[in-house]
This record gives C-alpha cells, structure tokens and sequence, in this order.
C-alpha cells in the first residue's frame, strides 16, 4: 500500500479501503506535555465517503478554540463510532507519562462502539490494540481519522481544565491548559502544586521543595518527569 504526499487528508483511509481494511480508526492524545491535569485520548472512526469528510478538519493545535468546538460537533454528529478516555494526573504519575499515554490509546480503541479492522496512531506504534495498525508521522496533521481524534481529545481536555480552574484558580489552568509557561512556573513558585499536579514533573517536584532549586538558565520548559524527554504543546 502506497499513499501519495499530495494524496491529502483522506489519502490514508481511502488507500486502506482499496485494501479491503474498514472500519479504520485513528486514535491521537491531549495533555502528555502538560505538568498538571489529565491526560486525555480520544478514538475516532469516520465513515467512507461525502459523509466521512468533515468541514474544516485539521490537527487540532492547528485551529482555534472556535474552531476546534465546531469541528468537534462535526465529528461527533458523523463519526462511526468515537470514544475518549481520561487519565487523571495521579494514574500518570503512578504508569509514568508513555505508559500512561499507551494505556489511553488502548483504551479509547477498545471502547469504540464500532471494533475497527485497522488502526491508525499518532507517532508512535502501540501495542495490544487486537487490530493491525500504523504509526503515521505527525499523523494528526497527514490523516483525517486521526486529526479527529486529536480534536475529540483536545477539546474534551481543555473543558475539563477549564473546570479544574474553577477548583484552583490561582493556577490559571484556564488560560495554559497545565503546560509549562512563565506564569504557571510563577503561581507554582509561588503557591506551590495544587492536588492536580503531576508529580513526576521535575519543575513540580522542585516547587514542591522535592529536587533542588533549577541551575539559573534552565528553560523550565525542560523540566520534565525522570523518565520523559523534554516536550511542548506542540508535541503534545
């Protein structure tokens, strides 16, 4: 099976059905660079042809919040089946932060009301799905199942942040969605972490008087779990 570059969005599901491979589901996440709240999966399956494509559907770090919302009522309203998974912060510090990320994958594929024949993930390749599947480079941005996972699970996490806000508010988890910024480092410095914290972050640990004060220089944006790389929103 070969997909062209310019085969656009839909050129990995519509090479898959000539392939005798349906229902296809992509699977993406939200949240696995943020230092505080869940981590959230979602898993979509979107149905072959004109009903399949969905207005304005990109990788949801792409769009805005509007956006985002509308794209989400699209897929929710035309999608086979969809389904999300959250993984509360104390989960992700217990799996640490790949292994909890694989789980939420696995989950949200086994909770989908449609079992799919194929899988599509972002990135990475993930195991004990009981499907055959590919992991797809920047997969949220080259195909449309995919980007519609990154949507259901970006928008179902914003919402819960934004209520976790309500409960903390001096984090201002409205505004960073728990990603490593200048004022979330301030208010951590300041008030130190709240219950929704993930402690396995090393700038948590250390505003939590766990791990010494950072070397003068450091991005805090580095300051990540033991057994994590350094990553962004972008990323996540």
């Amino acid at each position: 099976m070969t997909v062209r570059r310019d085969a656009g969005l839909y050129g990995y599901e519509r090479a898959l059905r000539r392939a005798g491979l349906e229902p296809i589901a992509g699977v993406d996440e939200a949240g696995r660079g943020a230092c505080a709240g869940p981590l959230v999966a979602g898993a979509v399956v979107l149905p072959p042809g004109r009903a399949g494509i969905v207005p304005g559907l990109a990788d949801s770090k792409l769009l805005t919040e509007a956006a985002r919302e509308q794209v989400y009522a699209q897929v929710v309203r035309r999608a086979l089946a969809w389904s999300v998974v959250v993984i509360d912060n104390e989960e992700c510090d217990r799996l640490g932060m790949h292994v909890a990320n694989v789980e939420a994958l696995r989950r949200a594929v086994a909770r989908l009301g449609t079992r799919p024949a194929y899988v599509l993930t972002d990135g990475f390749p993930v195991d004990g799905l009981g499907v055959p599947g590919l992991a797809v480079w920047k997969g949220d941005r080259v195909a449309a199942c995919i980007a519609a996972a990154s949507v259901i699970a970006k928008v179902t996490r914003d919402r819960l942040m934004e209520e976790l806000h309500d409960d903390w508010p001096a984090y201002d988890f409205a505004t960073h969605k728990g990603y490593i910024t200048a004022e979330h480092e301030a208010a951590l410095a300041a008030h130190g972490p709240s219950p929704v914290h993930r402690m396995r972050f090393v700038n948590v640990r250390r505003a939590a008087g766990l791990e010494p004060a950072a070397a003068p220089g450091l991005d805090p944006a580095t300051s990540v779990g033991p057994d994590e790389p350094g990553t962004t929103e972008e990323d996540a």
